[in-house]
């Protein structure tokens, strides 16, 4: 049996022997009576930052979706297979969200992809297609004469900015927001220092302070 299929099973076991005992009723609960989240959370696929790990959160509390460098694309008229678009639609039309948090994160691989040409030809695969979405936030940075060494912690914070815009360009999320059902929130996390930012209405970043 392959190591890695090993290494899922003992998971497995593990979670039936701690969690799953503890939780049960919730489980049972949930798969009777289905899903209730208040928050939908986009984050990175990243696999150092798990959104349900950092926020304590239990099976059924957060709506999660996850995708290289936590991008949220703009409204698309014409139409496709926008993966990320229709679980934000299904989060505010059919769930129900109250809130939706984009969280970036510290040493972002697709943030540093995009900052050494990843995106620059939208046409060289699927990574290069989607970091196009984000060029612009590369631009609009470097534009700003930004220190090399800040350059990317720079452009992580910015692209949640971006991706929070992109939020307002689907119709229903503006209409949610306007009817005062939903809440918009910028998040970055520090993978080295396990720190969490949070963003203000204006786009500005503070460090939640640690009890």
């Amino acid at each position: 049996m392959p190591h890695r299929k090993i290494a899922l099973i003992r998971g497995y076991k593990s979670f039936r022997a701690g969690d799953y005992t503890e939780q049960k009723k919730l489980y049972e609960k949930l798969g009777k009576h289905g899903q209730h989240p208040k928050i939908m959370l986009i984050a990175c696929a990243d696999s150092r930052v798990d959104p349900t790990d950092i926020f304590d959160a239990y099976p059924g509390e957060m709506f999660v979706v996850r995708n290289v460098a936590n991008i949220v694309p703009p409204v698309d008229p014409t139409g496709g297979y926008h993966g990320t678009s229709a679980s934000i639609e299904y989060a505010v039309k059919e769930i129900g969200v109250e809130s939706i948090v984009v969280m970036g994160h510290e040493s972002c691989g697709g943030i540093q992809g995009c900052l050494q040409g990843l995106g620059d030809d939208p046409e060289a695969g699927y990574v290069n297609k989607w970091l196009s979405l984000i060029t612009n936030v590369r631009d609009k940075v470097k534009a700003r004469q930004v220190p090399d060494k800040d350059l990317q912690f720079e452009m992580e914070l910015e692209n949640v900015r971006q991706s929070i815009r992109n939020l307002e360009t689907f119709d229903f999320v503006r209409k949610a927001i306007e009817e005062d059902r939903l809440k918009l929130q910028g998040a970055y996390f520090s993978i080295i220092r396990a720190r969490l930012l949070l963003s203000d209405e204006d786009g500005n970043f503070t460090e939640v302070t640690s009890l």
